[in-house]
């Protein structure tokens, strides 16, 4: 049994509302949400895959976490990443639970995560970037494993998506934080034509050691690639190349890593 305590505390640290609980806990926070308030969870067993859900409009996330976890509830021009819907109002519904074996070891996206937050280092999958257009939140590298597919605009939400400023040295890792095992790779690229350009070719780099080009497409569609099965604990997209075209603007909305959780780390 794991004992989880979910809390919702204000910027100076004082508890507004707490709960707690064997393998699940459940807190609905009856308060308008302030700006420095968070969400923390703390957990009695580490390196343990759960269920987490900060917010109701946002939806569950499969996390790994190596530590306690603290999620910054956004304000400000961090906000206008998210739907509009979440974080609002005076009551919040939040869980967190242990993870099923079966849920654990399914075939899914292992790079997604709705909670993934700028220099988090605790819960995974998490992605960050050399590099994010002007440091704002709609070009954050969060928002490519966010689950968030739209692409065919860009800015506030649903068109968050990860902006390289232009950087032809630009690249993104998205962080398993344990081994995987991956077997297919998809990608939306953002498709604002005439204002966006696309990638025709990226490289794909992996903890293994190995890596792969990959030739694209001017497309609003997925691009799908099947790879060969590699156990890893984190992929790197670069060597970004634009191409000839107008717009000096490409960028992505949203890659996905298909495959297991490989055996032996609960």
């Amino acid at each position: 049994m794991t004992t989880l305590s979910l809390k919702v505390l204000d910027k100076n640290g004082n508890t507004i509302c707490v709960g707690s609980g064997e393998d699940f806990v459940g807190l609905v926070c009856t308060a308008q949400y302030g700006e420095g308030d968070r969400i923390v969870l703390e957990t009695s067993q580490k390196n343990i895959h759960l269920w987490i859900q900060v917010d109701d409009a946002l939806g569950p996330a499969f996390c790994y976490l190596t530590d306690n976890f603290s999620f910054e509830i956004p304000f400000g021009e961090k906000r206008i990443s998210y739907s509009p819907k979440v974080f609002s109002g005076n009551r919040h519904y939040l869980y967190a639970r242990c993870a099923r074996e079966d849920e654990i070891h399914a075939y899914r996206n292992l790079a997604l995560n709705v909670c993934d937050q700028h220099g988090d280092t605790h819960c995974y999958p998490h992605a960050y970037a050399n590099v994010e257009t002007r440091g704002e939140a709609v070009f954050a590298a969060r928002n490519a494993i966010d689950g968030v597919c739209e692409n065919r605009s860009h800015g506030e939400w649903p068109y968050e998506s990860w902006g390289i400023n232009r950087r032809e040295d630009a690249e993104m890792t998205v962080d398993f934080g344990r081994e995987v095992e991956a077997d297919r790779i998809v990608m939306y690229t953002r498709a604002d034509f005439p204002h966006d350009s696309w990638w025709k070719q990226v490289r794909l780099s992996f903890s293994d050691g190995t890596s792969l080009e990959w030739n694209l497409e001017k497309s609003a569609l997925p691009h799908v690639l099947p790879i060969e099965k590699k156990k890893i604990t984190w992929i790197r997209l670069s060597h970004l190349i634009k191409a000839d075209d107008p717009s000096p603007f490409p960028a992505l909305s949203q890659i996905e890593v298909y495959g297991t959780v490989c055996g032996g780390e609960d």
